[in-house]
């Protein structure tokens, strides 16, 4: 084992998360919202010793199907809300995490700073909130809004949502409530802070009607690649969702995350980078590939068309075997460098469309075709050569591929002395290796000393 082994979450999509994963014969019809087999694997991947679970969630349908008949295509139309869902599974687990995705566009910061204090004394200590700012334009339609706002606007409203929020956990310190029985005095008034925050986008005073989280703080995630999402990952991240599909373009991206971190007055030791990675898993690298040429020919072409939208616009009325043509700027959905990536690595490799579908079918993410082996080598070789700090892992499609994660590629890993065996304490934080944040008035009066 190496003295610093890698994180891993499960991230899970739906139905799952390649496109033609539901329609493959062993596949689970139904899976996204039956909850018995989440909370089956929520015990399995503790019993595997994944560090979280981990979801990407919207609030809306989100699709660029320019119709119902080809939104009819895809299979991430029912899921859970995953506050709800994480509820359920934490009382089922007993140490691993729960990472859950709230935006800041689309929610007020005083029901989330809530809604987390509740679940991580829930959970006794085992959540983290995937802070977003939401990216696409359905969301904006479902909440008061006939188009989404501008990015740049998103992402200022974020850092002050994410200030008040923290604002409101710091409401109380830790040993605010001394519940005198005899005296009757239920807190110290002295360890009370009221936020009173006004600011440009929102005026909350707080404080807030719950005891400040277990974890100081839930551990805090940002999944943005933009110049303003690292911006903001620098300044509060503690773990990065990311994508990339080389070493070198992530060893780029982690070293330029871990000086922003550090910029701020971080350790880079306490912001973890975790780009996502999807496994066509079998036991030889023929059936992984027939595995893989399988999936590839079940994703229908009007899903394809559908999610190809936002970084290409619409090629509905292009021959799907002619080369991707180049043609839309930046779209206000999708800022950040990957839909630029995606057309460059279209005219560089001079893709059909049907070919860029196929490459599209993880949603960008990384995929890797192999064996249990091979799979933990590259997983192996990125983290060693700082990559990364670990991977969120999508399964494909539910249940066999995730099963074959916990019995044989999370063995593989272990057997390379990268993932760890158990569980190094009782909340996220502790497993993470990340520091309980000190509530600000214990820094203040430390500083003072």
């Amino acid at each position: 084992m190496t003295s610093r082994t890698m994180k891993l979450g499960l991230n899970l999509v739906a139905n799952g998360a390649h496109g033609g994963g539901w329609r493959m014969p062993d596949a689970l019809l139904g899976a996204a919202m039956d909850i018995g087999m989440w909370k089956t694997l929520a015990r399995e991947a503790e019993r595997a010793k994944f560090h979280m679970m981990f979801w990407a969630d919207g609030m809306a349908v989100r699709s660029s199907a320019k119709d119902n008949a080809q939104l009819s295509y895809d299979s991430r139309i029912d899921v859970f809300e995953p506050m709800t869902l994480l509820s359920a599974l934490s009382a089922v687990t007993e140490h691993m995490g729960y990472i859950a995705t709230v935006s800041t566009t689309y929610y007020e910061p005083f029901t989330v700073a809530r809604l987390f204090a509740s679940l991580d004394h829930i959970t006794e200590g085992r959540v983290g909130w995937n802070v977003v700012t939401s990216w696409s334009e359905q969301e904006a339609l479902n909440y008061n809004r006939d188009k989404h706002m501008e990015h740049g606007a998103r992402y200022r409203r974020a850092q002050e949502f994410v200030d008040v929020v923290f604002g409101l956990w710091d409401s109380y310190e830790d040993d605010a409530f001394i519940r005198n029985q005899a005296t009757g005095q239920y807190f110290d008034p002295a360890k009370i802070h009221v936020p009173d925050h006004r600011g440009e986008h929102f005026k909350v005073r707080g404080p807030l009607n719950a005891r400040r989280p277990i974890q100081g703080y839930p551990v805090i995630v940002q999944a943005g690649s933009s110049g303003p999402g690292q911006d903001l990952a620098g300044r509060i991240a503690e773990l990065v969702y990311t994508m990339q599909k080389s070493l070198p373009e992530a060893q780029a991206f982690y070293a330029g995350v871990k000086e922003k971190v550090a910029a701020q007055g971080r350790s880079p030791d306490h912001a973890l980078i975790m780009p996502g990675v999807m496994p066509i898993m079998a036991d030889t690298m023929q059936e992984a590939r027939d595995l893989n040429e399988r999936l590839q020919e079940l994703i229908h072409p009007q899903l394809g068309l559908a999610a190809l939208y936002p970084s290409f616009g619409d090629l509905s009325g292009y021959d799907l075997d002619a080369p991707v043509p180049q043609m839309l700027a930046d779209t206000n959905s999708l800022k950040s460098e990957h839909a630029k990536l995606a057309r460059n690595l279209a005219a560089n490799q001079g893709l059909t469309i049907r070919q860029l579908i196929n490459q599209r079918s993880a949603s960008g993410h990384h995929v890797i075709v192999g064996t249990p082996e091979s799979i933990a080598d590259e997983m192996s070789d990125w983290f060693l050569n700082r990559g990364c700090d670990g991977w969120n892992i999508l399964p494909p499609y539910f249940p066999g591929p995730v099963r074959d994660i916990f019995d044989k590629l999370i063995p593989a890993l272990q057997r390379r002395g990268v993932f760890h065996r158990e569980y190094e304490g009782r909340t996220l934080r502790e497993n993470l290796g990340l520091p309980r944040p000190e509530h600000p008035a214990r820094r203040k009066a430390a500083a003072a000393e």
